[in-house]
């Protein structure tokens, strides 16, 4: 399932952070093409790009460790390579930089057509500054999820999907009735619109069980599945806390009432 755009949802503001957010994704994509060519677009590279994503990607045994690598062996075509993978960082702050690494087209491309349909309504809800606070702790959510599942990992974790599925975990709790405009490809390619609860709802579930049945081949699997999974439920705890906050009912109503109209209806404001 990809969706694509949804059905019911006006903007008032402009999406500034989902923008930046989305460029410097793109930015960093492209410094990686300069580092390992086009043969990146199909997620494969060289040892230059291996070294920049154990560089700049989280390594979860170097935070459970408390030791940070500076060397990896890296397989080359002509056999195992030393390449140096110190990073000028330390270890905690590689949670942010590995959101905006990713590690083909096609892993960038499925990320950021998510954060462009979900992202621009859940920032348009809470307002920019917030929703890139909320952003950046959802994405470190989901890689302490996924370092919780695999403490002793060596291999760098990359990718915005964990914050990515946090946004898509609040817009469930802002958004639960609107329609989502949705590619399916399964024997046919078909757009189906659904509700937002029952895509993510079945989304989430589908990430649940793939990470289930990962936990005894972690080693063989390249998705993180858990910190889908903990950005997911991140996003959607963060988005109960926000309506707790300001009064709002956790599961609206099924009358589609722009954010902006329950503000004007109670007399509220926000930033």
């Amino acid at each position: 399932m990809f969706p694509f755009s949804d059905s019911d949802v006006r903007h008032k503001s402009f999406p500034a952070v989902t923008l930046l957010l989305i460029a410097a994704n793109i930015l960093v994509f492209l410094y990686e093409l300069y580092l390992g060519g086009f043969g990146l677009l199909s997620g494969g590279g060289d040892v230059d790009v291996a070294a920049f994503f154990a560089k700049w990607g989280f390594i979860p045994n170097e935070l459970t460790q408390g030791i940070a690598r500076t060397h990896q062996l890296v397989l080359t075509e002509t056999g195992l390579a030393t390449v140096d993978i110190e990073t000028p960082l330390p270890t905690w702050a590689t949670l942010f930089s590995s959101m905006f690494i990713h590690g083909g087209f096609f892993h960038l491309a499925g990320n950021l057509m998510f954060l462009w349909v979900f992202g621009v309504n859940v920032e348009d809800w809470m307002g920019s500054f917030k929703f890139l606070v909320f952003y950046l702790l959802a994405g470190v959510a989901g890689a302490l999820s996924h370092l919780a599942i695999d403490p002793d990992s060596l291999s760098p974790l990359i990718g915005a999907s964990g914050a990515i599925s946090g946004v898509m975990g609040a817009y469930m709790l802002l958004y639960p009735f609107n329609r989502v405009n949705t590619l399916i490809v399964f024997f046919v390619i078909t757009v189906v619109r659904l509700h937002a609860v029952a895509l993510l709802g079945l989304w989430f579930a589908w990430q649940l069980v793939q990470g289930l049945g990962s936990l005894a081949i972690s080693d063989d699997v390249n998705v993180a599945f858990f910190a889908h999974v903990g950005g997911f439920v991140a996003g959607a705890v963060m988005a109960v806390a926000f309506k707790v906050v300001s009064r709002q009912p956790v599961w609206p109503s099924r009358q589609r009432v722009q954010p902006w109209d329950y503000w004007r209806q109670t007399g509220r404001t926000r930033d």
